[in-house]
């Protein structure tokens, strides 16, 4: 079997897990929330009019300022979205699997031993004098 191969029997084994069917089934509930849908879409055009004052040479600071408060405020109605929660607790899940997966591949090329290697990266105390984890 080949490395390619194995990679591919990796990407089915993670569509059988349970994180990643949470992840599509939040996924899916978010696509058909059509009250959430209309809140990201207003949330986009007020970015985007936010952008287009902001590329202005004569920028209106006020103008500026009440859109920062209105992307603001839809983020927060969006995030408090009961399926928008729901998708970004599956997504943190999906996301800290695919960490974990990739730390251990990390590991196994720099020659560690891929079945003893942390799943998890080691965290940073700030100080590099004692640390060997970056290089």
């Amino acid at each position: 079997m080949t490395i390619i191969e194995k990679a591919r029997e990796l990407g089915a084994m993670i569509q059988q897990d349970e994180r990643y069917i949470e992840y599509n089934r939040a996924k899916e509930a978010n696509d058909k929330d059509e009250e959430l849908q209309e809140m990201i879409n207003n949330f986009n055009l007020l970015r985007m009019q936010l952008n287009s004052e902001m590329s202005k040479s004569d920028k209106n600071s006020e103008k500026i300022a009440e859109y920062d408060v209105k992307i603001k405020e839809e983020y927060n109605k969006i995030m408090s979205n009961e399926n928008m929660a729901a998708f970004t607790k599956a997504q943190n899940a999906m996301n800290g699997m695919l960490a974990q997966i990739n730390n251990i591949i990390t590991y196994a090329a720099n020659g560690e031993d891929p079945m003893t290697c942390p799943a998890e990266a080691p965290s940073c105390s700030g100080s590099c004098s004692t640390c060997g984890g970056c290089g």
